[in-house]
């Protein structure tokens, strides 16, 4: 039988000392994700023969993520396909990305159905590429950064630090407004998790940069590790009426994360069509794909 226990900030050292050594990328396994976004999938956790299991629910649904861990993996699988049986609910995993699913299937060959989740689909990129925007690929991006200098040679970049949070909120709120937060749940949802992480940023060992221009916040950014090499961009806002914003800020966000990062996940763009083409054109190096595993 497994104990599971929702997921608090004091957990952080416990979920991280699995998470910050495992070779996965996807930025489920950020604990400050985990953290600030439980009110909505009401995210449970436990220990058990060598890996950390998860628990949540999805659309109301029961799911689990693939354990974090070594040891027998068939095993734990079982125990937690016994979980749900208890629970009156189907097994299914959801975020198993592509090396998973061979895990699983060795695991278990030919048991799982496997759906893609595009909308869900991480991108993942090399923090040096998002730094120096070096190449011919990257051209239109630096000129975005030039004709930002140049309308704004005033601008300056600021690490993120808990006093500067309310100003970070009333920029977010403006933004909130302009695009129909109060209408979208799924905005209003983001506005929570956000303030959760932000109200705890120095637990979650949060790293972020606000850009100013005329002494104004009109970008912030924020985020935190997902293992010893990759990084999790987890919020980006910036005023659109300032031409170039969003892409200074991510621009200076990428030269201020630590060296030891390789990679930069930021993260999925959930089906919206001018979030998938602004993320692919800063050229991932990893579109880390995404499943559902349900038994059949």
């Amino acid at each position: 039988m497994i104990t599971f226990k929702p997921i608090e900030l004091d957990d952080k050292d416990r979920v991280q000392k699995y998470t910050l050594r495992s070779w996965r990328r996807n930025c489920d396994l950020s604990f400050s994700n985990l953290y600030s976004w439980r009110f909505l999938y009401r995210t449970e956790i436990a220990e058990k023969d060598g890996f950390l299991l998860f628990r949540f629910y999805a659309d109301n649904q029961l799911a689990y993520m693939m354990p974090v861990g070594e040891g027998n993996l068939h095993s734990i699988l079982e125990e937690l396909m016994e979980d749900a049986r208890s629970l009156g609910a189907p097994f299914r995993l959801l975020g198993v990305c592509v090396g998973m699913r061979a895990e699983l299937e060795s695991a278990f060959p030919f048991q799982f159905d496997f759906e893609a989740d595009r909308d869900y689909f991480d991108y993942v990129y090399l923090r040096t590429d998002l730094a120096t925007l070096r190449g011919k690929k990257f051209q239109p991006k630096r000129n975005h950064i030039n004709k930002f200098k140049a309308a704004y040679p005033d601008y300056e970049y600021k690490l993120l630090t808990p006093e500067l949070i309310s100003e970070c909120l009333q920029l977010e709120t403006e933004w909130c407004k302009a695009n129909d937060c109060a209408e979208n749940q799924a905005l209003q949802d983001e506005r929570r998790s956000m303030t959760a992480a932000l109200e705890h940023m120095e637990q979650l060992d949060i790293q972020g940069g606000v850009l100013y221009v005329g002494g104004k916040i009109v970008a912030f950014t924020f985020g935190a590790p997902i293992n010893q090499e990759t990084f999790d961009t987890c919020v980006e806002k910036a005023d659109t009426d300032i031409e170039g914003a969003y892409a200074m800020i991510n621009y200076e966000f990428a030269n201020h994360i630590p060296e030891q990062y390789i990679y930069i996940n930021r993260e999925e763009d959930l089906g919206l069509e001018g979030l998938r083409r602004a993320k692919l054109s800063y050229h991932p190096e990893i579109l880390l794909e995404k499943y559902v595993a349900e038994l059949k």
